[in-house]
């Protein structure tokens, strides 16, 4: 990007922008109708043939409100069914089926249904309080299977209510209506007699007892709401109570768009920065975030985050609206998104094309989101089991001036999940305060439910893998080599982009390692490393997805065979492009990254025992190969004083298998066997038998070597390891 006179970026039209972007004064959604159809219901029946036919319609309506985005997202609502079972005894009893907590109801499938039994829970109803874990100890002892999980924590008020089945949704319109002015008293007006439209109440005994008290007073209702909460509807059959939570939905869909009237949508005039520059901009920001956001570990580590980026134009329009601090200050729509974006945003306001400067501004925005939050704790947070000593302050959501939204995760599903509870948070109070006076939640409601144990559970789990957190890239990811390397990384935590060429080849790997890892975790990419612009392009890209990155793995590699005395000069040239000037193109590239994010990182180049030990009619590969490992060596010591380590690793003898092949021995091994009357199992036993250790190098030794050192186990840098069983000739000298 240019550098301009000033350091300050602006990418807001001139002039400012007010209204509304077109895909909030009007959902760009379909109308929300009822999905229900006697032929996909009868298929579920089928396919669930060896469950209870209630059940199989309890999964298909599930799925049916779990696939809408503007009634649940990521795990929340939850749905139930109550119907007779055999006992051990033969005997029959009365049993509910419940959303497992945490559960998305988008892909359920039976066994995501808790199953316990009904009569105890009911008994409940006589306590005054149930403390949380008298509760969880009430859920545990009456599973019908002890190894079933935990149950969504509105049980209680599911089995308190006599309906066969009961739905709940965190409908987006609903929660609207509930943050106005005067909410409730509106909300049942448009939703009729048959909807009963109650206060906040926590979720649990007290909940349930309220909900089932109204329902016991108005026996005739068919849908209860409960403000700042989201929407209950019950039926006798799966399909009505669907369809209930569908039409009261409607009519709250409907009004909102009554009052938010036809006008048609504002024009955003064109911003000051071209659409290049806001681009780069958005990925140096998110470079930085991630940076920022990284947090030192107990053991001196760092625990960094992924992003995610929603940067659409009516994102982007949000993002300075003259109501953005309102909506970044105001709140969840739901207790429930607390424990996944936590009850505020950061707004950054200001942008500048100094990196230094960009970073104090995000720096400036996360420190004074934590002292906010703590604040916020010390004033609402009283009486709670806040379990601080584990507890994270920093922000999960940033909305960036004239850039978007981000999001932050420990992995990409969560900062995933973030970013879509976020962007729909944002569309909802612009609807909210086009129509009338939004109200935030009371902020100890809230951290009531961010802080219970019943609801933390709901928070994907992270394991401790050593590189959890960290994206690696691997180049020549189409080889044996890079699919080594690869799964070494991805066994270790870290999230993987590999990198060829060769796109068949790319395809092949990528789908290996995704039989093995989550999806999530891998990626991949096709750019030429001989390109510097498209390694930079290739960089953005992996930034736009991930982030930024922590690690790079300079792979890729090309062999020529020929004596000097016959060495084609073009073929040299090319061997020393990929080789030599692929791993500087990595480096070079990979730098400004890495100082943006001020977390350290790993630059591991894949050398080769050729670099020591060079054999006659391999001049282009060995010199190539010195030439990278002499680049490397330089770039540690250029590179130290910003915490990035740059170490090389020589590997000698590694063969592929029928799925992956190695490249190398493609070019060079022909010629080998035929000159040692060797098969190619044969000239694996060779290599064998002429190392010290006498084993068989593989993949994932490589592998193994590269995590070792993105694993910061030793203060290293500037280090050569041979990964060969063991040859004198390579002994470092």
């Amino acid at each position: 990007m240019k550098k301009k006179n000033a350091a300050r970026f602006n990418p807001r039209p001139a002039g400012g922008f007010r209204g509304y972007p077109y895909n909030i004064t009007r959902s760009r959604e379909k109308r929300m109708e009822s999905l229900y159809n006697e032929e996909d219901a009868r298929r579920f029946v089928e396919k669930y043939a060896g469950y209870p036919e209630e059940l199989a319609l309890r999964v298909y309506t599930s799925r049916l409100m779990g696939g809408d985005a503007r009634l649940v997202l990521h795990g929340g609502g939850n749905t139930s069914v109550k119907l007779k079972q055999p006992t051990i005894f033969k005997e029959m009893a009365d049993v509910i089926f419940i959303k497992a907590s945490g559960h998305d109801m988008a892909c359920i499938e039976p066994d995501g249904f808790t199953s316990l039994t009904l009569g105890p829970l009911r008994k409940l109803r006589r306590i005054e309080s149930l403390s949380d874990e008298e509760m969880i100890n009430q859920f545990s002892i009456n599973r019908l299977s002890a190894g079933s999980p935990n149950p969504s924590v509105e049980t209680l008020l599911h089995a308190f209510l006599p309906h066969k089945y009961v739905d709940h949704s965190h409908a987006d319109d609903i929660l609207i209506l509930t943050h106005l002015q005067d909410g409730l008293s509106l909300l049942q007006e448009v939703l009729g007699p048959m909807a009963a439209v109650l206060p906040y109440a926590k979720s649990g005994l007290p909940l349930a007892k309220l909900v089932v008290e109204q329902v016991e007073r108005r026996p005739n209702i068919d849908a209860v709401v409960i403000s700042n909460h989201g929407i209950f509807t019950f039926a006798e059959d799966a399909r009505t109570a669907y369809e209930n939570m569908i039409s009261y939905v409607n009519r709250a869909e409907v009004f909102i768009q009554e009052q938010l009237g036809v006008r048609a949508p504002i024009e955003r005039p064109a911003p000051c920065a071209t659409p290049k520059e806001i681009e780069s901009m958005r990925i140096r920001c998110a470079q930085i975030i991630r940076g920022v956001c990284a947090r030192q570990t107990a053991d001196g580590g760092l625990q960094r985050v992924y992003v995610d980026m929603r940067t659409s134009h009516g994102m982007a329009a949000a993002s300075y609206d003259e109501k953005v601090e309102t909506i970044c200050a105001s709140g969840v729509l739901t207790p429930d998104h607390a424990v996944r974006t936590k009850n505020r945003m950061v707004y950054v306001d200001r942008l500048s094309e100094s990196d230094e400067a960009l970073w104090e501004i995000i720096q400036k925005s996360v420190n004074e989101f934590r002292r906010n939050y703590q604040r916020d704790i010390d004033v609402h947070g009283q009486g709670l089991h806040l379990g601080l000593d584990t507890f994270c302050f920093d922000p999960v959501l940033f909305m960036v001036a004239g850039l978007g939204l981000f999001a932050v995760g420990r992995s990409r599903k969560q900062a995933r999940i973030a970013a879509d509870i976020g962007e729909r948070t944002v569309y909802a109070k612009l609807r909210a305060m086009a129509i009338g006076t939004y109200r935030s939640m009371d902020p100890s409601h809230v951290f009531e439910m961010e802080f219970w144990g019943l609801q933390r559970v709901k928070a994907e789990s992270v394991d401790k893998s050593p590189l959890l957190g960290q994206v690696a890239l691997v180049t020549g990811g189409g080889g044996v080599i890079g699919c080594g390397i690869a799964d070494r990384l991805l066994a270790a935590g870290a999230a993987v982009v590999i990198s060829d060429i060769d796109v068949r080849r790319l395809d092949t790997v990528y789908s290996i390692l995704a039989e093995k890892y989550d999806k999530e975790r891998i990626d991949r990419i096709c750019f030429d490393v001989t390109d510097y612009s498209a390694v930079e392009k290739a960089f953005e890209e992996i930034s736009v997805r991930f982030g930024g990155m922590d690690i790079i793995v300079p792979n890729a590699g090309i062999a020529h065979v020929a004596p000097i005395e016959n060495l084609d000069p073009e073929k040299l040239d090319q061997v020393i492009a990929v080789n030599l000037k692929g791993t500087f193109t990595l480096i070079k590239a990979a730098i400004p990254i890495l100082k943006r994010q001020r977390t350290g990182g790993n630059i591991i180049v894949i050398s080769s025992k050729n670099v020591f030990d060079p054999g006659a009619a391999f001049g282009a590969y060995s010199a190539s190969k010195a030439g990278a490992h002499q680049i490397a060596k330089i770039a540690a010591l250029e590179l130290a004083e910003i915490g990035i380590r740059v170490n090389m690793i020589n590997p000698d003898a590694v063969f592929g298998d029928e799925r992956v092949c190695s490249k190398l021995w493609e070019e060079v091994g022909p010629e080998r066997m035929k000159s040692r009357g060797l098969d190619p199992e044969g000239l694996k036993e060779y290599y064998r038998g002429r190392s010290l250790l006498k084993v068989r190098v593989m993949p994932e030794h490589v592998g193994n070597a590269v995590v070792f050192f993105a694993s910061n186990l030793t203060p290293t840098t500037g280090a050569t390891l041979p990964v060969d069983a063991g040859n004198p000739a390579t002994f470092s000298r």
